[in-house]
């Protein structure tokens, strides 16, 4: 997935999908090198949550790189 950042907590950001427009909680630590309107890429298992705003586990962000 690549996204832009739209906000930075302590373990997660909420990005938007560029190819949907969906918002996203990521959850992963050590998020705080991120900040907001980088562009990430996101790589995680499929599997998204149900709640709004849907949410996943990322396994890798390469910084400013999307895929």
């Amino acid at each position: 997935m690549c996204a832009a950042v739209l906000e930075v907590n302590e373990d997660s950001l909420l990005i938007r999908d560029n190819a949907t427009s969906q918002e996203v909680i990521v959850n992963k630590p050590c998020v705080c090198k991120f900040r907001v309107n980088d562009r990430v890429g996101i790589v995680y298992n499929g599997i998204m949550t149900r709640s709004i705003p849907p949410q996943i586990n990322a396994s890798r962000m390469p910084f400013n790189r999307c895929f």
